[in-house]
């Protein structure tokens, strides 16, 4: 088990890029860094590197990352070897460093599916198809679209300051579209209000 939760040293988009882009499973870029490149340029200092894939192709990726990578499933503030062979049900981060000493390079986070379809996993209606809930950089690196990242800020037990400043940021970027689909979601989630729907 590890506990240097802070020791963090998080590896270049670029270079996630590199290690992710060879496998056939779904992914792309997640949190304050896929808001950035949506933005086109550094908005705040990140501390960490997120990457969400659906749950269904997790062995693809165990099998992908093992043998360069530690993996480690974190569950109840607690962060152990993921195992060969494992099927992670409920548990759906996992921290990803060089080696058991070495800093936490990114994280990988899992999202659900049913059939064809993303499912936000806090409120089970809202669904998209599943390659419609990224897009990509003029690089080709795909990167989860603002309005489901704000989403998933906005939907937390609790939102962080800097989650609400990501919000400010990215609200005057958003199209009648998009402002529409984060409310609507806000909404269904949090039917007695939400703080950020009066800006929406």
């Amino acid at each position: 088990m590890r506990t240097d939760i802070d020791n963090w040293l998080p590896i270049s988009i670029k270079e996630i890029n590199q290690v992710f882009s060879k496998m056939t499973a779904i992914w792309c870029i997640a949190g304050g860094e896929a808001l950035d490149l949506h933005l086109g340029k550094k908005s705040r200092e990140h501390s960490d590197l997120d990457v969400v894939i659906y749950r269904e192709q997790q062995q693809d990726v165990y099998q992908s990352l093992s043998s360069e990578w530690m993996l480690y499933k974190a569950e109840n503030g607690k962060l152990n070897p993921w195992e060969d062979g494992e099927f992670l049900e409920s548990i759906n981060d996992v921290w990803v460093s060089k080696n058991a000493n070495s800093p936490w390079s990114f994280q990988i986070m899992f999202i659900d599916s049913v059939n064809d379809n993303w499912v936000y996993r806090r409120e089970k209606s809202i669904k998209q198809p599943k390659s419609s809930i990224y897009i990509r950089t003029s690089e080709g690196i795909p990167y989860l679209k603002p309005e489901i990242q704000l989403l998933y800020k906005a939907g937390s037990s609790k939102v962080r300051e800097k989650d609400f400043k990501d919000f400010q940021t990215m609200l005057p970027l958003l199209s009648p579209e998009e402002k529409k689909w984060l409310k609507l979601s806000l909404k269904k989630q949090f039917p007695e209000g939400h703080n950020w729907i009066r800006y929406l």
